[in-house]
């Protein structure tokens, strides 16, 4: 596992980081994220950053805001980070206060249960549709909705974003996204 807190990353306003954990919630994310026909899943988190100091917002229990290092500095947990590329100071801004205003509203454990719905449906966007407040947002929901705002998407809705589609699309697309540490 790597271990954050020997390596002081440089990170930036709107990195978004992804987190391989070894637990067994974090196996099950995993393993009910891969559809038929789908390559394996490789994470089962995501976040962002919202500072040059590396402050992240993610939905854990709750939408939190911290200090990425002091989250997951205890060597049980892969870390990957990807930065966009040719982002606007205004695209950059418009992402990181959509994702501040998630600060302290509850986690939406109505869309894991959404989540596990489509995938009992083969993948389709079924019960998510009906799990659309945006009041209660699960990781995945909270980036994909941040990069909405500045009119940035990563190959599916809001709605239907989960950590391993947007890992698909960074991975896929070098020329909007750079990885600063891998996975």
């Amino acid at each position: 596992m790597i271990m954050l807190i020997n390596t002081r990353l440089e990170l930036k306003k709107g990195d978004i980081f992804f987190t391989r954990g070894a637990g067994i919630i974090s196996r099950l994310i995993r393993l009910f994220s891969r559809t038929g026909g789908e390559g394996r899943t490789y994470v089962n988190h995501v976040g962002i950053i919202v500072d040059d100091h590396g402050t992240a917002v993610e939905a854990l229990a709750g939408v939190k805001r911290h200090d990425l290092y002091t989250q997951y500095n205890d060597g049980s947990t892969d870390i990957a980070v990807f930065r966009p590329i040719g982002l606007s100071p205004d695209e950059l801004e418009k992402i990181v206060s959509k994702a501040e205003s998630y600060v302290g509203n509850k986690y939406g454990y109505a869309k894991i249960f959404a989540h596990l719905g489509d995938w009992l449906l083969g993948g389709r966007y079924f019960f998510r549709r009906f799990t659309s407040q945006d009041n209660y947002p699960i990781c995945s929901w909270l980036v994909a909705a941040a990069y909405g705002a500045a009119d940035k998407h990563f190959g599916c809705s809001v709605g239907m974003a989960q950590p391993d589609d947007i890992w698909d699309f960074v991975n896929a697309n070098p020329d909007k996204y750079g990885c600063t540490w891998p996975l």
